[in-house]
């Protein structure tokens, strides 16, 4: 039921646009009632985003299940890297969610506040594996800009994988690190 919901959101948002549908549109289209539709979602937001809690859960068991010895960046990026099977397999839904968040201010500030949960996230699983306060915390919040400019980076071009784009961007902050850019 959920991803039948889903899938009539999508459908939805993508003919009509986020802001001109609502929930008993989409729970028409899915063939259910409204109340139905709020059995599995808060609100039409939540559709875009269902799931991240799973998400986050899939980086920070990365983080803690990363060899001992690594720095914090080298254990973001192992985890980071863990994620492109699961990226790669949802890419066909992801990769329309992407153009309607982005065209879509009330969704693009819910992606801020769930980037910055995220964040939190990585930078707890940092310290829980030792890693000073404000170093996990510069930490988490570095390797979040280079995972967004990966993703990004592999939406416009997927002829290579995400951890090519993953790579490229940990290049150039390395060059920007050293006044090369």
């Amino acid at each position: 039921m959920r991803g039948r919901l889903q899938a009539a959101a999508w459908a939805l948002y993508a003919e009509r646009g986020y802001d001109r549908t609502t929930t008993a549109e989409i729970a028409a289209r899915a063939g259910v009632t409204e109340r139905t539709f709020f059995r599995y979602f808060p609100d039409k937001r939540e559709v875009a985003f269902d799931g991240s809690a799973e998400f986050m859960a899939s980086f920070t068991d990365a983080i803690a299940a990363a060899p001992a010895g690594l720095g914090p960046m080298e254990v973001l990026l192992r985890a980071f890297r863990s994620m492109e099977p699961m990226l790669a397999d949802n890419r066909a839904v992801n990769e329309p969610r992407q153009a309607v968040i982005g065209a879509t201010p009330a969704l693009r500030e819910r992606q801020s506040a769930k980037a910055a949960a995220m964040t939190a996230a990585l930078t707890q699983a940092l310290r829980d594996r030792g890693v000073e306060a404000k170093l996990a915390a510069l930490s988490a919040q570095t390797g979040m800009a280079l995972w967004d400019h990966a993703v990004r980076a592999w939406y416009e071009d997927p002829s290579v994988g995400l951890g090519v784009h993953l790579d490229r961007a940990v290049q150039a902050l390395r060059q920007l690190s050293a006044g090369d850019a």
